[in-house]
């Protein structure tokens, strides 16, 4: 029985030119005004694309019930950070929430948890919802450390300020990202448990408000049983997000 209202985001990557991107987000945002009405009304959904599109797609979806938000931002408002976009720019583009600490950041880009916090922060000071995401390595669980490697990114990359309502967190074991792999149910299980019980000594009784998403693989065929493991509360969603049909069928399985 979930207590809390479920969030289904969309994570585009680097995917995606104007026309391509505009026709997903229109579809989407008709669908949640229409036969997705249901899922309208207890779930909230939410795309990220890339930041080349956030402003058209915010645009073109103004007003109905679809969400944007960005991939990244730099930790500071403004400055000399040639090709980076800061948090206060998302927003005023029309974004709602942004992406930060992608296992894809952390590994490509060499991103620490000190750098996810501050990240997080700035997005919280320009007033966006970051999403911070979080996840061990197919070595860290195979080694026994997928649990201790969670609660260390979890402490680490959580500003200071937040609380159960101004942030999202998002299991993503790296292991099963793109892969098609998934952990076993238990496995998600444990480890959103693990997050929450962080969550309570970080933020006290706000935890309960706490949104934990779990990505990594996540597509049709998984997402209602996913969805049903207590502590999950929706889903970051990849290569799943890039097809309206596929995207709509996973938020539909949290209804």
């Amino acid at each position: 029985m979930h207590v809390r209202r479920q969030l289904i985001a969309g994570n585009w990557k680097m995917n995606g030119l104007r026309a391509d991107g505009l026709d997903l987000a229109r579809s989407l945002a008709v669908w949640l005004n229409g036969d997705g009405a249901d899922v309208r009304d207890h779930v909230d959904m939410l795309v990220c694309p890339p930041a080349t599109l956030v402003a058209p797609v915010a645009e073109a979806v103004a007003g109905t019930p679809l969400g944007v938000g960005g991939q990244d931002c730099h930790a500071v408002e403004k400055g000399a950070h040639t090709g980076d976009v800061s948090a206060w720019m998302l927003k005023d583009l029309g974004a709602s929430h942004v992406i930060v600490g992608h296992s894809e950041r952390r590994t490509d880009h060499h991103e620490t948890d000190e750098q996810v916090r501050a990240k997080a922060a700035a997005a919280l000071a320009a007033g966006l919802v970051p999403i911070i995401c979080i996840g061990e390595t197919e070595g860290e669980r195979d080694a026994g450390q997928a649990l201790a490697v969670v609660s260390r990114q979890f402490n680490g990359s959580l500003p200071e300020g937040a609380n159960g309502t101004n942030v999202v967190i998002a299991y993503e074991p790296v292991w099963a990202i793109g892969t098609g792999r998934t952990p076993t149910t238990e496995d998600v299980a444990e480890m959103h448990q693990r997050i929450r019980a962080d969550a309570r000594e970080r933020m006290g009784a706000s935890a309960e408000a706490l949104v934990i998403l779990y990505g990594g693989s996540v597509k049709p065929g998984n997402a209602a049983e996913l969805m049903a493991i207590d502590d999950v509360d929706g889903a970051l969603v990849g290569g799943a997000s890039l097809k309206a049909t596929d995207f709509q069928a996973i938020a539909s399985a949290c209804v």
